[in-house]
Order: C-alpha cells, then sequence, then structure tokens
C-alpha cells in the first residue's frame, strides 16, 4: 500500500525576481506500509465521536448511459439504483462508516420513500431518531443521469413537502441531539431552520462545520455563526467578487472571523485550503500576494504522483487586492487519479470528502494529512455507482495508513 505523501514548502522568494534559486521544497518521500506499521503521523481515534448533520436526505434514481441525450431521444440505461441521497445523508452516512456515531437532523414524509430513507440510515449506524416525519406531503428525491463516456452526472431535484421550519424542532429535541456532540455539520440548505439550529449549537460551544455549494439567502449569518467551512469551486468568487479563489480566501476569512479554516473543493484538480493562524508574532512579517504566494506553492506539485498528497507553506501574511492582510497557511491537496476504467459515479463525491472532513476534524488530523485523507475517501466512493455504494468503512485497507 502506498502512503500518501506529504509536501512541505519551507520558503518562499521575498521577491518576483531570482525565484527559482531562492524557492526550497522538502519531501516526505511515498513509502510502502505495511497495516500494522506505526508512523510519526498516526491518528489517535476520535474520543468523542458524537457528531450532528443538518440538512438534505433523499432517494436517488439513478440511471446510467452510453451517451447523454438530445432532446427528443430515446436512450436505454446501463445500470440503474435506487439508494439514499442528498447531501447531509451521504456525508454522515460516510462518517458513520468511517467510525463516528452520527445524528441526523432532516424531514421526510410518511410515504414509501420517507421509509426507505429512514430505513437506509439506519442500517448504516445514523441516529434518525431527530428526524421529523410529516404527516402526508412528499419526500425529496432526485433523477440522475450518468454519462459513461464523459463520466459526468446531471441531477433533478425535487425538493419534499412540506419544507422544514423551525417550529418543528423543539429546544428540548435540539439539547437533545447536541448531547455529547463533538460537532455539527450544516450542508447550507434550509437555512432559516439551519440559523435557528446553529444559534442553539453555538450557545453551547459546539463548533460548527457549514458547507457553502452557492449564495443563497440566509447563508451569511450561517457562516458568521461557523468554525469551519468547506466551499464548492464557484463558491468564494460568487461570494466575495473576488478576481481568484486565493483572494477570496483571504477575504472569506477576513469576513468570517471565526472561521479557523476554509476549504474549496475543485473536483479531478483536488482542493485548496486556507488555515488561519493565531499567532500574534506573526503581525511581523512581509506581505505577500495571495495569489501570486500560490503560484509559487503550485511549483512543489508533483504531477507524476496518482496518489492524493498535500503541498503546505509556511505562515505566511497574505494581502488580496484592496482587501486587507492575513496571516495564513495555504494547503494544496491534490486528487487521486482513477484511472478512466475504475471511474464509475462522482455523485457525491463532495459528500464523502466532507464526511472525512469531519472525521478528521473529531481525530484532530493535521491538515497535511487530513486533505490527502479525504480525497482517498472520495475517490473510493467514484469507483461504484451512486453516492453511498462506494462509500468506505473504517475497516477498509486504503485507509489504513490514515486511521492507524
Amino acid at each position: 500500500m502506498l502512503k500518501p505523501s506529504f509536501h512541505y514548502l519551507n520558503s518562499l522568494p521575498s521577491s518576483h525576481s531570482s525565484t527559482s534559486n531562492l524557492i526550497s521544497i522538502r519531501f516526505r518521500r511515498t513509502a510502502k506500509i505495511s497495516m500494522s506499521m506505526s508512523t510519526s503521523h498516526d491518528t489517535v481515534p476520535p474520543e468523542n465521536r458524537v457528531v450532528v448533520g443538518f440538512g438534505m436526505t433523499t432517494v436517488d434514481f439513478l440511471a446510467t448511459v452510453d451517451g447523454f441525450p438530445n432532446p427528443d431521444d430515446k436512450v436505454r440505461t446501463t445500470s440503474f439504483k435506487v439508494q439514499g441521497g442528498g447531501n447531509a445523508g451521504n456525508a454522515i452516512t460516510c462518517a458513520a462508516r468511517l467510525g463516528l456515531k452520527p445524528k441526523l437532523i432532516s424531514k421526510v414524509a410518511d410515504d414509501s420513500q420517507g421509509t426507505d430513507i429512514l430505513n437506509e440510515l439506519q442500517a448504516d449506524g445514523v441516529d434518525t431518531s431527530f428526524i421529523v416525519v410529516s404527516k402526508g406531503g412528499s419526500s425529496t428525491f432526485s433523477y440522475v443521469l450518468i454519462d459513461n463516456q464523459t463520466k459526468t452526472r446531471t441531477s433533478i431535484y425535487t425538493p419534499g413537502e412540506p419544507p422544514m421550519v423551525p417550529d418543528d424542532l423543539s429546544q428540548s429535541t435540539l439539547l437533545s441531539a447536541f448531547d455529547e456532540a463533538r460537532l455539527v455539520y450544516f450542508d447550507g440548505m434550509s437555512t432559516e431552520t439551519a440559523l435557528f439550529v446553529a444559534q442553539e449549537a453555538a450557545r453551547n460551544n459546539i463548533p460548527i462545520l457549514v458547507e457553502a455549494e452557492s449564495p443563497r439567502e440566509g447563508l451569511d449569518e450561517l457562516l458568521k455563526l461557523a468554525d469551519y467551512a468547506v466551499c464548492s469551486a464557484r463558491f468564494p468568487q460568487a461570494w466575495t467578487q473576488e478576481p481568484s479563489i486565493p483572494s477570496a480566501l483571504v477575504s472569506m476569512l477576513l469576513r468570517l472571523p471565526n472561521i479557523k479554516f476554509v476549504i474549496v473543493t475543485l473536483g479531478e484538480d483536488g482542493c485548496l485550503m486556507l488555515e488561519r493562524s493565531a499567532d500574534a508574532e506573526d503581525a511581523d512579517r512581509e506581505e505577500r500576494d495571495a495569489e501570486s504566494f500560490l503560484e509559487f506553492l503550485y511549483k512543489g506539485k508533483d504531477d507524476s504522483l496518482t496518489i492524493p498528497t498535500c503541498i503546505s507553506s509556511v505562515v505566511t501574511k497574505l494581502k488580496g487586492k484592496g482587501i486587507g492582510t492575513l496571516c495564513g497557511r495555504f494547503f494544496i491537496g491534490t486528487a487521486e487519479k482513477i484511472p478512466d476504467s475504475e471511474l464509475v459515479d462522482t455523485t457525491g463525491a463532495g459528500d464523502a470528502f466532507i464526511g472525512a472532513i469531519i472525521y478528521a476534524i473529531c481525530a484532530n488530523m493535521a491538515p497535511e494529512k487530513m486533505l490527502p485523507f479525504a480525497a482517498q475517501v472520495a475517490a473510493a466512493k467514484c469507483r461504484a455507482l451512486g453516492a453511498r455504494t462506494g462509500l468506505p468503512y473504517h475497516t477498509d485497507p486504503r485507509l489504513a495508513s490514515f486511521l492507524h
């Protein structure tokens, strides 16, 4: 088994001239290890494994086709599956398989789809006692079409009725859900009710992770309560109106002073993370332009590696164009290069990534290990049809170097 490699960028040029002679990179080389071998990056299993998720859980009707149909076309499926889905449902299922004890706050109807949703979550060890079951109405479902040629997927989403509202949840219910919770995760949906739940979590000093796919009403207030954020590739620039992702991440941490780190997922290009530094001594560091700084950091990326890797910078005083400065560290996480013959479906890959991040936070993983771990979990998911079929368990040998 190959152990993910960790790259460290120890120094960067103080100016844009003579840069190539001043970049120093130290590599921790990739090595074969046995499952029983201990390493300097060993992870201690989380002492507190209770986490809470809030958001959408659905039924997905998944169909694969040899090519995406044109208007008025009729095409034959090559495979078909009915399975649970939804951002929160998927991420929490992932967390459960990795060994956490998750509870899910969501809403379904008392229809057959709602029953299937609950049964599937329970089979994976998710506590569903805080899921509201409405009398009448309909549960959320999606049609998902996967193109075998392009490996892309198209989702048609039908929200459930009636939607979740704050009155569905009493304070005593929330306090019971939060009992012993190490972290509360929000998928960014149902923001009115999510904010109600997040405010109670904040009052109880429980760390909050918020997923941000796209700007929507109420999400700003939710992000203000977050300790961690995971964003889609398009969100940082759309939310901040900054010209680049690096400057947008700096802007996000400046506008959201409670957040410890923000991660933006980039699909097959991996991810990018900015972690805030709390060291007051960092204020005396020389300022560096965030976008130029990241360009230099990417020079440490080894494109020949197929396994997930992480490149990290030293703490740096980063500046965006006209948005102020922030002391922090950038981390570049690469994705696993999955052979075309093994890549089946990317549905829910981001949810799997977040589920692994939830575990990593609970296990106090260092970012250099957390990002390759999350990439490995997401890659495992992509090797099977549906958002949950390929989600690995904590006993999966592909995860041994991270969990033992």
